[in-house]
């Protein structure tokens, strides 16, 4: 344990060589289910592939909403509801937490750009995300 950070121990800290292949199974993201062989089995993905599919979910998960997941994992989106905030300051708060959700997968080594675009409808926002990962580069 460090004496500079005494509340890290060694358990903690990842060793990114060393990880196994990261695996999701497939996932439609149209119909937001998941997606199995002709013989009703899983799908199983690996490398980027997979990691779509688990920042898909983590972005459409509510951080602290379900016991069945680490604190870590999700977003937290409900902090946006009903607070006034400009368009520029909501945009900073929403790339925090988008780079804050991500970052927690050890696969994810950096967020390299995040892009706002707006749409048709007045409420709806399109985020472009580009990423390296362990696998290489990856678009969102």
């Amino acid at each position: 344990m460090s004496a500079d950070f005494p509340f890290l121990n060694s358990t903690a800290i990842i060793d990114v060589e060393n990880l196994s292949p990261f695996k999701e199974y497939a996932w439609d993201f149209e119909k937001d289910c998941f997606i199995y062989d002709g013989d009703g089995n899983h799908i199983l993905l690996e490398g980027n592939e997979a990691l779509k599919v688990w920042i898909y979910k983590a972005l459409r998960t509510e951080r602290f909403s379900y016991l069945a997941y680490s604190w870590r994992y999700g977003i937290e989106l409900h902090k946006f509801i009903g607070k006034v905030m400009g368009v520029k300051e909501r945009r900073s708060e929403l790339k925090r937490t988008l780079i804050e959700t991500l970052m927690v997968n050890p696969y994810i080594r950096s967020i390299d750009k995040i892009e706002f675009t707006e749409t048709e409808h007045a409420n709806d926002l399109q985020i472009d995300i580009s990423l390296t990962t362990v696998y290489g580069e990856l678009e969102i």
